[in-house]
């Protein structure tokens, strides 16, 4: 876990809002003040697509912003994005891209990237957090080019992923997971895939190919026991189950992280990985649907900074 010396709190911010977040949004304005208060000058924009985030961070704000009196003019050393998991998937290129701060404020259903990094659901003190500016440096994903922070996965994730509505995770939130998770098994089917690590090559047939850059994710499930997001390696496992009924049984290793020690999982680590399958395969990384097979998935060790808690600060992790 890396630590950054000369750490303070950000001076400009540019805060990205999803207007779908299913938590949260009443709470935007007094986040905004609390942020002014505390010296830090803030711009609100909506998320867009990778590129209008981007272009915000760059600027400073949307065409249509209010800025606070007195906010400086340029880029800001911040990016605060109000949202789940998909949220900061999308603002991922932009980070990468201008090397600013990211803030975070969990406003989505699962918020695996603030569980991992032990930032907690309540939102002043996910501000306090911001404010303190306690900075740690973090590892990220690429699948064919296109950044997540959590897990990168074929199969029965992809299935989840198309069940699971924003009108469901809005109106059930976690429970909305336990109802698309059902229909998504229902429909579950066994694939053949490649998986290629240096010289290693895995052929697997399976219901799930899931490539871990941090620890949680699903709402809380973990990649593996001993992942973390700063370990500079992306955790591999594949679910080489027949049935669904089988998934049943191993269900609490899988919250757990020791769902290796089953015979009907794979599981490999390494910083790349070639995958690839009969047919193009969608993949689902962060709960979007970002590229399909093949895929190369590569770990680009400590390439964003982010607002987190030390250790000896951060909540119990949530199970």
């Amino acid at each position: 876990m890396v630590y950054l010396p000369g750490q303070a709190p950000p001076r400009h911010a540019v805060v990205l809002v999803n207007p779908g977040a299913r938590r949260g949004g009443d709470a935007i304005d007094g986040l905004l003040a609390k942020f002014r208060a505390a010296g830090i000058a803030v711009r609100e924009s909506e998320l867009g697509s990778p590129e209008e985030i981007e272009r915000h961070i760059r600027e400073g704000g949307g065409e249509t912003d209010c800025a606070p009196d007195g906010a400086p003019d340029g880029a800001p050393d911040c990016a605060i994005v109000c949202g789940g998991d998909g949220s900061l998937c999308l603002a991922a290129p932009g980070l990468l891209a201008t090397g600013v701060t990211l803030g975070i404020l969990p406003m989505g259903t699962a918020n695996d990237l603030a569980r991992t990094l032990g930032i907690p659901d309540d939102l002043e003190a996910a501000a306090d957090i911001i404010i303190a500016g306690r900075q740690r440096r973090i590892d990220l994903g690429t699948v064919n080019g296109t950044p997540f922070f959590n897990v990168a996965s074929i199969g029965l994730s992809v299935e989840l992923a198309r069940e699971l509505s924003g009108e469901l995770k809005r109106r059930w939130g976690r429970v909305g997971y336990a109802l698309a998770a059902l229909r998504a098994l229902l429909r579950a089917e066994r694939f053949s895939a490649l998986v290629t690590e240096g010289e290693e090559t895995l052929r697997t047939r399976t219901m799930q190919v899931a490539v871990g850059n941090g620890r949680f994710y699903g709402g809380g499930t973990v990649v593996a026991e001993d992942a973390t997001i700063d370990d500079g390696h992306l955790d591999l496992y594949s679910l080489e189950i027949r049935n669904v009924l089988q998934l049943a049984l191993m269900l609490r290793s899988f919250r757990s992280g020791a769902h290796g020690a089953w015979s009907e999982v794979k599981t490999l680590r390494g910083t790349e990985f070639e995958i690839r399958t009969r047919h193009p395969r969608p993949v689902n990384a962060d709960g979007e649907l970002i590229a399909e097979t093949p895929a190369v998935f590569k770990v680009h060790p400590g390439a964003v900074t982010v607002y987190a808690p030390p250790p000896a600060e951060a909540p119990s992790i949530r199970p």
